[in-house]
This record gives structure tokens, sequence and C-alpha cells, in this order.
């Protein structure tokens, strides 16, 4: 389908990128990293399509500078870093909510899965779901950068966490406060996987543990959206 408008609850218009099956069997709200609605993204909205899930992905740096996407390189990644410091998880929120309802329209069980910011986004999508009136059936978050500051949050549905074991960006310390307050949440560590593991485009790509991850997390998908 392409990009569409959405809007949050506090008025703000964005865009979102939709990728839908004929007959979907669920909705996932795909939440960006730090870059924007890029190429990345988009690929990874296709291909839930492709495993037969509405996919949506909000366009979080719509509220800066609109249809921003960007690289993981030079000077892409200097602007990365600075919208990054303008990011409000409210806000955020209010545009992951708007996506969410958007898909709901017309498909019943919607989960939350991000990368980076958008594994933390994901992870409070299932902690404040309820002040943001939504309801995930599950969510899902590769490589939640700073989700050990909001660990001892409770999820409303189940979650599932993706981290590599080779990631400098995130310490073992935010993977076991997230084991030590929620034992029932799916953790899963991949050995001599670095930040952005399953992202082809990036330096750290690792085929095989992102197979093994895309494939854990259909399962839950399938679990949680039957």
């Amino acid at each position: 389908m392409g990009m569409i408008k959405i809007t949050a609850a506090d008025g703000h218009e964005l865009g979102a990128y939709v990728a839908a099956p004929d007959k979907p069997i669920g909705a996932v709200v795909v939440v960006q990293e730090i870059f924007g609605v890029n190429k990345s993204i988009r690929g990874v909205a296709d291909d839930f399509a492709k495993a037969g899930y509405l996919a949506i992905a909000p366009a979080l740096f719509d509220r800066y500078e609109r249809d921003l996407e960007l690289t993981y390189v030079g000077e892409d990644l200097q602007k990365a870093f600075g919208l990054y410091g303008k990011l409000s998880p409210d806000t955020a929120l209010l545009d992951i909510a708007a996506a969410f309802k958007e898909v709901e329209k017309t498909v019943e069980g919607v989960a939350v899965m991000g990368f980076c910011y958008g594994g933390l986004m994901s992870w409070l999508s299932a902690t404040r779901a309820e002040k943001l009136g939504i309801d995930p059936a599950c969510t899902v978050g590769f490589y939640a950068g700073g989700v050990g500051s909001v660990a001892t949050e409770e999820p409303t549905c189940p979650v599932m966490l993706h981290f590599g074991l080779a990631d400098s960006h995130i310490g073992a310390d935010q993977r076991e406060a997230v084991k030590a307050a929620h034992p029932e949440v799916k953790v899963y560590e991949y050995e001599g996987a670095g930040h952005g593991f399953f992202n082809v485009d990036r330096a750290d790509y690792a085929p095989e543990q992102a197979k093994l991850a895309w494939e854990r997390t259909l399962e839950f998908l399938k679990e949680n959206l039957a």
C-alpha cells in the first residue's frame, strides 16, 4: 500500500508505511530505529506482509522533520543521534498508538515490535498500553536500548526481547534487569551478535542469529495472535 497519513491523539498528523497481504491473519506495528522509516524498516514491514500480517510503520520523526530516511554511516549517523536527543517517549507512544488503532480498524489481534529505540517503545507499549488506549496481543523488542531503566514496569501482554551478547551499546545490566523483574518475559541472547544484528544494512548484521530471531518472532506472533 505504501505511505498513508494517520493522526495521533494530540492532533499530530504523521506518515506511516503500510504493507498488506490479501487476507491478514493479524497485524504488527513496526517501530523504527533512530533512522526513520527507511529501506530497512519498510523491508521488515514487507516481510511481515509476506508472512500474512498487515504491517504498519509510523514515522516517528515526522514531529521534527517529515519523510526522513537515514543511512547508518557518516553525516546521516550524526543526524540520527541529534534527532534521538529530541525524541520523547510520550509523543512517540502517541504515534505508535495511532498506528495501532489504524490497523485495528480492519484486523483483530495487533502486536507491536521494534528495533533499538523502537524496541524500547515496544516494551513501553506493553507496560503503558492502558494509558494509550491500546491492547497489544504481544510485543517484541530487538536490542531495546534503555530498557533496564524501565524494567520494573508491568507488561500487560506477553513480551519477547532479543539481545546480542556482543552489543556495545546495551550492557548485560539491561538484560539482567528485565530478567530479574520479569522471569516470564522471553529474553533471547545471541552469542557473537552486536547491536543491529538483525539489520542486513548494518555493519553488525549476523545472518544466522537474525534468522533464528525472526523464526522465534513469527512463532511468538502465531501463539499470541491466533
